[in-house]
């Protein structure tokens, strides 16, 4: 079962919530801002909503800090630390030792000859020292630009030409210089790229908390790669990503968040489509193919019973000031399941009667709640969230 990035596990019970806002950046949890999207290529037409989460699941979530292909890599640099001890490292001055820690403090590039390669990487002159450059590390462009070609065949032909790299690690003691000719050119390419932006992208790898995608840029090569957390590959609930995406699939993402210090770009596929919940119940649930009509039922005077944990929210949710009322008025049942976690959302939709609407969702089942209120949506949104600090 899904449990969503940045959640806290008490119990049994996981929590973690978010805000669908039109602004594109993220504060800390437990609440985040999140850029709506429509099926469009700008996210702007999109209806912002607040989007309430919680998750009754003992799962843990894959930490999205992973967005960077180094995570990827250090497998490959523990393989590959017994052929970084070149007898020219042995060998070399203090000097040069010195002058590759002050590359690696202040992250200055600079171009290196690829003397050869191995299983792991290229290897890449510093001065009289030899660098290890993990095959993660090149340029995703490298692997795009011949995708019929093996990493090895790509290796053979860099032979002899210099690479723009930086130090990412230069550790004297041990002999080992570790260089990244994708560190390298994201600042080139990075001041392109902001939060909202569309991209073709081509699959690099898949793993089980995402996938990592290769961006394309207007020169027809990939020069940036970012991750799409499993939460954001469909709306549909993913259980295992190799089951929608493979390597070397083609799509369409667009870039949620940039983390410019960790050299980290976040992605999104389901924010380019689409969200099956959106402004109103009837929206929410498909017809049935054979009545014609909405699988629905209004509360006329028989109870219904609130999904799983919302009870708790809407008992809290009255003791707000400002807050008068809470009933669930209709309730209806998806085709489909978008998450099994219950999601709690605030529609944008103009209040009727000083009445707003939220719609709470889990598994199929889609719950229309109305709240009676003279807050504004700002003031809805922060009653919410004191809601949501006193909830265990």
């Amino acid at each position: 079962m899904a449990v969503f990035g940045g959640a806290t596990t008490l119990g049994s019970v996981s929590f973690s919530s978010h805000l669908f806002d039109q602004q594109s950046c993220f504060l800390s949890c437990p609440l985040r801002l999140l850029p709506s999207s429509s099926s469009s290529s700008s996210p702007s037409h999109r209806n912002p909503l607040l989007c309430i989460v919680k998750s009754f699941s003992s799962s843990a979530t894959a930490d999205t800090d992973r967005n960077s292909d180094q995570s990827a890599s250090s497998s490959v640099l523990s393989a590959s630390n017994s052929l970084l001890r070149d007898t020219s490292n042995d060998a070399a001055g203090p000097s040069d030792w010195k002058t590759a820690k002050a590359y690696c403090k202040s992250g200055d590039t600079f171009e290196g000859e690829v003397e050869g390669f191995n299983g792991g990487g290229l290897l890449i002159r510093f001065h009289s020292l030899v660098g290890f450059l993990p095959y993660p590390q090149l340029s995703p462009s490298r692997s795009c630009k011949e995708p019929q070609k093996s990493i090895h065949e790509i290796a053979k032909t860099l032979v002899g030409s210099k690479l723009p790299v930086k130090v990412v690690q230069a550790d004297e003691e041990n002999r080992k210089l570790i260089l990244s000719e994708k560190l390298a050119l994201w600042p080139k390419y990075s001041q392109n790229v902001s939060v909202g932006d569309v991209f073709t992208g081509r699959v690099g790898s898949v793993e089980d908390y995402g996938a990592f995608i290769h961006l394309r840029f207007d020169d027809g090569l990939y020069h940036l790669t970012g991750l799409v957390h499993v939460s954001e590959v469909s709306w549909d609930y993913v259980q295992d990503v190799r089951d929608v995406l493979r390597d070397g699939d083609e799509v369409r993402v667009i870039v949620t968040n940039i983390d410019k210090e960790k050299s980290r770009i976040t992605l999104s596929i389901k924010q380019l489509e689409d969200d099956p919940l959106l402004e109103t119940l009837d929206k929410v649930i498909l017809k049935d193919s054979s009545s014609g009509s909405p699988s629905l039922s209004s509360n006329n005077g028989d109870t219904i019973e609130p999904l799983p944990g919302l009870e708790t929210i809407l008992e809290e949710l009255l003791k707000e000031d400002g807050i008068e009322a809470v009933k669930i008025n209709r309730q209806g049942f998806e085709k489909r399941v978008v998450s099994q976690d219950l999601q709690l959302w605030l529609s944008n939709t103009p209040p009727s009667d000083g009445k707003f609407v939220l719609l709470a969702r889990a598994g199929r089942q889609v719950q229309e709640i109305h709240l009676t209120t003279f807050l504004e949506q700002g003031g809805i949104k922060k009653a919410l969230q004191h809601v949501l600090e006193r909830v265990p």
